[in-house]
């Protein structure tokens, strides 16, 4: 099995590391400074949560067309990326090809197999992601890991090994089985999920309120948590999304609070949305926040708080350069 990594930020440069060391027949598309930095040290470095560091081959080049279809292609890019990646993305893929996004928020796939004619503009805009990335190719996934890159071409590792992957369709556990068996060797924790769908609303049902809430305070999640007030408008967002999830035959069995003991007990975490923000990166805003409003819009379903939140963080995102319309 040959498998790509397209994109080697944090999640990306973690995955193709532990591939690689596993014994995997893996390469990577990088650019940029990523590009330069892991071909001059042969390979990425990748720091575990004891911080011991471990150099390893991993090849990578910059334009995909070198490599050609692959038997697995691993989306690792931001989800503000994708749209305008997704034509050299899909160089890698073939008729035979299974593309693993491994993204947050709602994927362009999201409603291939659930039982509702909804389109969004937030994820997939004028379509052109499904056009280039035929969902049916799709094996979803869902990764509960910290990663994040100090400099370009080393990884370190802070918490997690957690990957769930799924048909969109439900079934065909022979294509994932495919996926989920290097994974393991690689040292990730798979899980096979029957309704990939609810995994990734279920993590979209937290990280749609903490991610947005650390950029408008600049606060870690245990901070964020800990202010009463915070805390309830967190809540008010998240009783809000899982009515919109359930309109759509995915609903959530848990309570805000017993999400926010999780998240709580993590600790002082700076969530991906905020890494992004101090970096002076572009926020995911439109998969985590945009999507869900304009989800409710389709199903029926006011969502008050969220509006706001999105308000706010899309004018502070505009204001610092990292959102369009600044």
């Amino acid at each position: 099995m040959r498998v790509c990594v397209f994109g080697l930020g944090a999640v990306g440069g973690l995955i193709a590391a532990r591939l690689a060391r596993a014994g995997v027949d893996v390469v990577a598309v990088a650019r940029g400074a990523t590009l330069k930095a892991v071909r001059k040290r042969g390979g990425l470095v990748l720091v575990d949560e004891a911080g011991r560091s471990e150099p390893i081959p991993v090849d990578v080049v910059e334009d995909p067309a070198e490599l050609g279809p692959q038997d697995v292609v691993v989306i690792a890019v931001k989800a503000t990326a994708l749209p305008a990646a997704a034509g050299a993305i899909a160089k890698l893929v073939g008729a035979w090809s299974v593309i693993v996004p491994a993204m947050n928020g709602v994927p362009w796939w999201f409603f291939y197999g659930l039982d509702q004619d909804i389109r969004l503009n937030s994820t997939d805009p004028r379509g052109v992601v499904s056009v280039m990335l035929p969902p049916r190719q799709v094996v979803g996934s869902v990764l509960h890991l910290s990663a994040s890159c100090p400099e370009p071409g080393v990884v370190r590792h802070t918490a997690g090994e957690r990957v769930i992957l799924g048909e969109p369709r439900g079934g065909g556990y022979e294509r994932v089985e495919s996926i989920a068996g290097p994974l393991r060797r690689a040292g990730f924790e798979v899980e096979v999920a029957e309704k990939i769908q609810r995994s990734v609303w279920f993590k979209l049902w937290g990280n749609m309120t903490l991610n947005p809430l650390s950029v408008l305070t600049g606060a870690t999640m245990d901070r964020i948590l800990d202010d009463p007030l915070v805390r309830a408008f967190a809540t008010a967002c998240m009783r809000e999304a899982a009515e919109v999830g359930a309109r759509i035959g995915l609903p959530i069995y848990s309570e805000p609070e017993d999400r926010h003991a999780i998240s709580r007990g993590l600790g002082a975490v700076r969530t991906s949305m905020l890494q992004d923000a101090d970096a002076g990166r572009a926020v995911e805003l439109d998969a985590l926040v945009t999507s869900v409003t304009e989800l409710a819009r389709q199903v029926g379903v006011p969502t008050p708080s969220i509006d706001a939140l999105l308000g706010l963080t899309r004018l502070n995102a505009q204001v610092r350069g990292l959102y369009p319309g600044g």
